[in-house]
């Protein structure tokens, strides 16, 4: 069900009932993009069921599906067929278009070919745990994301998020780890990395199913080269891609935790939910706390020094820290 994971937390005292999020998704339920229309984005049913609720509440947590449909003409297609209708005006005219006209005549190819390109279609999971506070995206871009809230926020009163912050962060983390062996408790290091170099040249090494415990990256850290993402599995549970935003990505539930059952097909949906966020829930606070805890970044800005170590004033420069 979830193969990457973006963690937020709910902002504020925002809550909602399952009624009161089914109404609103209501208004953005998806439809197939239109003739000419290039992009479409609206809630399906996480079930899958035709005409099924758009909520599904599984002990406790609500799950919904993001359903993204698009339609792609190749550019190339579309100034091939703008450039041969300049020619033909010019042909006929005398009159070479501008580029004003080439813009128009471009969007009017596009729009011509819309209707017989073929579309794409992609679904997101979206979990809202209301106990834990926590907004959880199975997403690996921000664009992704970004939508996501945008529509929520058209639609749910109150509804925000906040990013999660952490008092030590991952790029630390994962350089400590990786310098010493030492993997928090709970966790090991797999088999794959990235490590990025800070200067203009940003280069990178990648590892893959490439033992870690070697001199050559402890060597390259010491060079000043960052992690960027390290494999780790949790419990011998869940195996995960951590990457230095804090994001999980390949998501891998390791043999045994999802047990065959004598379920029915059409039951499976609960237990695999179930399974899937509970596995969820407890790696996120074990992770969190590898990474030192959360913080509050606007609580650490406002509580003052105390007077001992207040630092005395100093001129402003460019390379004053923000």
């Amino acid at each position: 069900m979830f193969k990457n994971v973006m963690v937020y937390k709910l902002g504020g005292a925002w809550t909602a009932t399952w009624e009161q999020i089914e109404e609103a998704l209501g208004t953005q339920r998806f439809e197939e993009c239109g003739p000419t229309q290039e992009r479409s984005a609206g809630w399906v049913p996480p079930r899958g069921e035709e005409h099924g609720p758009l909520v599904e509440s599984v002990g406790g947590q609500y799950l919904l599906r993001l359903m993204v449909e698009s339609k792609a003409v190749p550019a190339s297609v579309v100034k091939r067929k703008a450039d041969e209708r300049a020619q033909q005006i010019e042909a006929t005219t005398g009159r070479k278009p501008g580029k004003k006209e080439i813009r128009d005549l471009r969007e009017e190819a596009k729009q011509a070919l819309l209707p017989v390109a073929f579309t794409k279609r992609g679904a997101t999971w979206v979990w809202i745990d209301l106990q834990a506070r926590r907004f959880v995206v199975d997403a690996g871009s921000q664009n992704r994301v970004d939508e996501i809230l945008s529509l929520l926020v058209k639609v749910l009163d109150g509804f925000a998020v906040q990013e999660v912050h952490t008092a030590t962060s991952a790029t630390a983390a994962m350089s400590e780890w990786l310098s010493s062996q030492e993997p928090p408790a709970g966790f090991s290091i797999d088999r794959e990395c990235e490590l990025k170099a800070t200067d203009a040249s940003k280069a990178a090494i990648r590892y893959a199913h490439h033992p870690l415990d070697i001199e050559e990256i402890r060597q390259h850290i010491a060079e000043g080269k960052l992690p960027t993402k390290l494999a780790m599995t949790w419990d011998e549970r869940v195996s995960f891609v951590l990457t230095e935003s804090m994001q999980l990505r390949k998501l891998q539930f390791q043999d045994g935790v999802f047990e065959k059952t004598s379920q029915e097909k059409e039951d499976s949906f609960d237990a695999d939910a179930a399974i899937s966020t509970g596995e969820i829930s407890r790696l996120l606070p074990g992770l969190l706390e590898a990474l030192g805890g959360e913080i509050e970044l606007v609580a650490a800005v406002e509580t003052p020094l105390p007077a001992a170590a207040a630092p005395t004033a100093q001129p402003d420069t460019e390379d004053a820290p923000f």
